[in-house]
């Protein structure tokens, strides 16, 4: 047995100036990252024309490392066991228990057959499992044992977000989890659990299902909180930012991961909502009342989801209408700089048209610019130009066409 790792997780640091070429390296066009859509894809095409229930592990699944904790009122074991057996017999030596067996990396097909076995899961339920990209759902088997699915976010410092399932399995004395990764958004459980005081510890085994829940919908709300104040710099920078095209990228994106988040937490509503609606013997009166919570907190994410949709269109508009701000601020300049040489050009092509003064056989002809020969013709000319350049600026500016206005 090894001691389990239980430091906290970093928080994300935002960084508003991750790439330089404008595009700040993030994935494809749906909010998903190039990695999950290869891996989706892969396994997708491997599972083609499969038996329903075949158990498949897809390329590049991490080893699995296996928890247990056993806690009742007054007593808490935790243990990382190397190997399923003795997991096995740990569990099975202590039935007076409640059990959470913690499962992370799907990288063993014999290791998941004999939990299959062992637990009585259903085919269909481990294929969800090992399939790792199911929407959060709740299904009913066996003798009123539930499979919950749920799906843990979080914001990266990277500006993209990254959901993990979580595969959740219920029995009379015990939880299973499985989730592919060694680090998630369950430690403040487990921290929790180990406490002296801890109401999970007094409370059935259908109970931690629902603290699992719980702790998931909680960390929806960090991960909310930073897309909001990374939509609060870029509201900051839209007037400053000189590289539009960076700037738009931007936009687009963190609109794509709003989109992609509530694609998340719609479904773990839904979940929550036909948990709600289980009959007593499957889900108890007292046990409702704590998902009745979760549901409230669901909804909350999904109101903060809907106003940072709101906000990220709202900051769309903003954007586009400084561009055109801008691109007016332009238009206005090149307008008063032709309005002024418009009559300047007028006067310089009179003068430059080449009409003789004098002709041999008729003399002087008296009608064809006779100031041309004048000593200060040349002179007056240019002053004339000069007072309906000074004229013209001193119109704009009692009209404030000179003024800039932002």
């Amino acid at each position: 047995m090894t001691p389990t790792n239980t430091a906290p997780k970093p928080a994300p640091i935002i960084d508003m100036d991750l790439d330089q070429d404008g595009d700040d390296g993030h994935g494809s066009a749906y909010g998903i990252t190039d990695r999950e859509a290869t891996l989706q894809a892969r396994h997708q095409t491997e599972t083609l024309g499969q038996r329903p229930g075949s158990l498949i592990i897809r390329e590049g699944a991490l080893k699995p490392r296996l928890f247990l904790y056993s806690y009742d009122d007054t007593t808490f074991i935790e243990a990382e066991y190397p190997r399923y057996d003795d997991l096995w017999a740990a569990f099975r030596a202590r039935p007076e228990l409640k059990h959470w067996i913690d499962v992370r990396g799907y990288g063993d097909l014999s290791l998941m057959e004999r939990l299959m076995e062992d637990f009585d899961l259903h085919p269909l339920q481990m294929e969800d499992v090992l399939g790792d990209y199911q929407r959060a759902k709740v299904d009913v088997f066996g003798d009123n044992r539930l499979f919950l699915v749920s799906r843990m976010t979080d914001f990266t410092s990277e500006l993209e977000i990254d959901d993990d399932q979580l595969s959740v399995f219920t029995g009379p004395n015990y939880v299973i989890t499985f989730q592919d990764d060694y680090e998630d958004c369950l430690d403040s459980l487990r921290n929790r659990l180990r406490g002296n005081f801890s109401t999970t510890k007094r409370r059935p085994s259908l109970y931690l299902a629902y603290a699992l829940t719980d702790v998931v919908i909680d960390h929806y709300f960090p991960t909310m909180a930073a897309i909001g104040d990374y939509l609060e710099g870029l509201e900051d920078r839209i007037f400053s930012e000189r590289r539009e095209r960076r700037m738009l990228n931007r936009i687009l994106r963190i609109k794509k991961d709003i989109v992609r988040f509530r694609r998340l937490v719609y479904p773990e509503r839904d979940k929550i909502s036909e948990i709600l609606r289980l009959p007593d013997e499957v889900m108890p009166e007292e046990i409702k009342v704590y998902f009745k919570d979760a549901y409230d907190h669901s909804m909350q994410a999904l109101d903060l989801a809907e106003s940072y949709r709101e906000n990220i269109t709202s900051l769309t508009e903003l954007f586009l209408s400084d561009q055109s701000n801008r691109m007016n601020e332009v238009m206005k300049v090149l307008t008063i700089i032709s309005a002024i040489f418009i009559p300047l050009s007028f006067v310089a092509g009179v003068y430059g048209m080449n009409f003789q003064r004098e002709s041999p056989p008729q003399g002087p002809n008296p009608l064809n610019m006779p100031e041309l020969y004048q000593p200060w013709g040349y002179p007056a000319v240019l002053s004339l130009m000069g007072l309906m350049v000074i004229g013209q600026l001193y119109y704009f500016w009692r009209k404030g066409w000179l003024s800039k206005q932002r």
